[in-house]
């Protein structure tokens, strides 16, 4: 992992997952987010736009974004081509992995189990995405994984609301938590750009906490 990112992550410390099913809600979303104060957003793979969504966010300069639930090499090469500058991945892909390593791009890859934790770490990635972190054990999981490998350093996400956020970031090992409560699909379908700027302001003022 750069430094760059890793100091983008470590200096917003929240990282929206953002979901997003057309390009039109790109430009106003990336907008609502940068007021709010957030730094970094994740665009996920997961609609026949994300590459659009990834390219109109890029173009507004106040985010750092981000490619997620990469699965693929292919994907790898899309997310970077529309200008995502950084790839995260729900889990352990030997090729998704590699992709990112060849292209130079940051990979932030989603892990389990202390098995998989050592093969990121063998390769030099040393942050890594915790996934699904609740339903692991939350930060139980992560200190338990903490104690043998502190050089690790952990993105929990899933499950993970504004209720926790200031307790997961008190964790030293924790260097930035992912959640998409700060602009849920509900809020982006009616285009409630006043309310996800709140949510993330929200998130803002806890994770400085």
């Amino acid at each position: 992992m750069t430094t760059d990112l890793t100091s983008a992550l470590a200096g917003a410390r929240i990282l929206p997952v953002l979901t997003v099913p057309s390009e039109e809600m790109a430009a106003p979303l990336a907008a609502a987010l940068v007021a709010g104060g957030a730094q970094c957003a994740e665009v996920t793979f997961r609609t026949a736009a994300a590459e659009q969504v990834v390219k109109a966010m890029a173009a507004h300069g106040g985010l750092v974004v981000g490619a997620g639930t990469v699965l693929t090499a292919e994907q790898v090469e899309r997310a970077v081509a529309a200008g995502a500058r950084f790839v995260v991945s729900p889990g352990w892909d030997d090729e998704v992995v590699a992709k990112c390593l060849e292209l130079g791009v940051p990979v932030v890859p989603g892990i389990a189990t202390a098995t998989e934790l050592m093969r990121a770490l063998r390769a030099g990635l040393g942050t890594v995405k915790l996934f699904p972190a609740e339903q692991l054990g939350g930060l139980d999981t992560v200190r338990a994984l903490a104690a043998p490998f502190p050089q690790a350093r952990f993105v929990p996400t899933g499950g993970i609301g504004p209720d926790r956020l200031s307790e997961y970031l008190a964790e030293p090992s924790v260097l930035a938590v992912g959640g998409s409560w700060m602009a849920p699909g509900a809020l982006l379908e009616c285009g409630d750009h006043a309310e996800i700027r709140r949510l993330t302001a929200q998130a803002v003022e806890r994770s400085t906490r």
